[in-house]
């Protein structure tokens, strides 16, 4: 197995303890491809290794997914493996648990995390809690992806960020990557890993474009977050589609005003890596935290708690936060985006935070 690790590789053997002088096997080359494509590049290879790895939800198969995620997964391993579900989330992600909880490593898909909703007592008192409740001899190697996001007018019942609600659970994993090869690597830990995951996509990243190393065996580990850009006057702190905000906004003011932005993007919600972040707001004085759920209780706030208690002596002027508007999203394309963290709005933070609105 071979480690991504804030955006750069560490070697590893066969399991994350092997002794770290032995050399990583020789990586099998990048390629260009979709945060989709990255997604279905993860589940193909750890289906192809291991047999009880297996797709379930609502038109994962015939229909190769709602967001054609799963393309091409039903022809390559038949229906006993890619299995297209009634549109009952409850029921097939309390199967998905049931599976799990016989060994089987179960990928279930949601077609929207607002959906996931009902189907919120099976992951939080069933899938989270197994674990701890028989004592370990019992695991749940449960994965669920499904995407959020907003910007598609797709209203307020289809376009909510409930990161934090699933974040503040207990024994459940929640990983958000921003970027196809985060997306690629972080998904074949969950799949991999003894616990329940909750992977969270973005609707607009899918068919944002990078480069992935393809390697079998190349992993991203979760609870590490990433420096996705170097800064020295703030850090910005996000995950998923705020960090494709963030990194814009970052290039747009070092090139207009002169300012300097470090972008931190958090790749993991839960467990939190709140080593690197304070090490970034050490070194830059001040920090931003951006997502694109409601503020109010949320992962931002979280972060904002941690931040001053960790880096307390070393910041010049408060943390600050930014977030979604909190009203039900309107469907009115105008009034969306103004309820939206947008690049105009993050950038509008930024120069708050440093003394230089205007």
């Amino acid at each position: 197995m071979r480690i991504v690790s804030s955006g750069c590789e560490a070697s590893a053997a066969t399991e994350a303890t092997a002794d770290p002088s032995v050399a990583a096997p020789a990586s099998a080359g990048t390629e260009l491809m979709t945060y989709r494509e990255a997604l279905r590049l993860a589940m193909r290879q750890e289906m192809q290794r291991d047999p009880r790895v297996f797709v379930m939800g609502e038109e994962v198969g015939v229909f190769d997914g709602s967001y054609k995620v799963t393309a091409g997964l039903l022809d390559e391993f038949g229906p006993d493996r890619v299995r297209d579900t009634p549109i009952s989330e409850e029921g097939f992600v309390g199967a998905g648990v049931g599976a799990a909880m016989l060994g089987e490593r179960p990928i279930v898909e949601i077609m929207t995390l607002n959906f996931l909703l009902v189907a919120m007592d099976q992951v939080v008192n069933h899938a989270a809690k197994i674990g701890a409740m028989f004592g370990g001899e019992v695991r749940c190697p449960l994965v669920i992806r499904t995407p959020n996001g907003a910007g598609n007018q797709l209203t307020a019942q289809h376009s909510q960020s409930f990161d934090a609600w699933f974040a503040g659970t207990p024994g459940l994993k929640v990983v958000s990557p921003a970027n196809p090869a985060d997306a690629k690597g972080l998904l074949k830990a969950a799949i991999r890993d003894d616990d329940p995951v909750l992977v969270i996509e973005n609707l607009p990243i899918y068919k944002e474009k990078g480069e992935v190393d393809v390697d079998p065996e190349l992993i991203t580990p979760i609870g590490l977050a990433a420096v996705a850009r170097e800064g020295s006057d703030l850090t910005l702190i996000s995950h998923s589609f705020a960090t494709v905000r963030a990194l814009k906004v970052a290039e747009q003011l070092e090139a207009t005003q002169g300012v300097s932005v470090e972008v931190v993007d958090l790749r993991s919600l839960r467990p939190l890596d709140v080593e690197t972040v304070a090490a970034s707001v050490a070194k830059t004085n001040r920090a931003l935290c951006v997502e694109e759920g409601w503020p109010t209780y949320g992962v931002t706030a979280e972060l904002a708690a941690r931040i001053q208690l960790a880096c307390f002596d070393d910041l010049d002027a408060p943390v600050e936060r930014l977030g979604m508007a909190e009203v039900p999203l309107p469907y009115a394309k105008e009034l969306e985006l103004a309820a939206m963290p947008t690049e105009d709005r993050i950038a509008a933070a930024v120069l708050r935070t440093l003394d230089l609105a205007r």
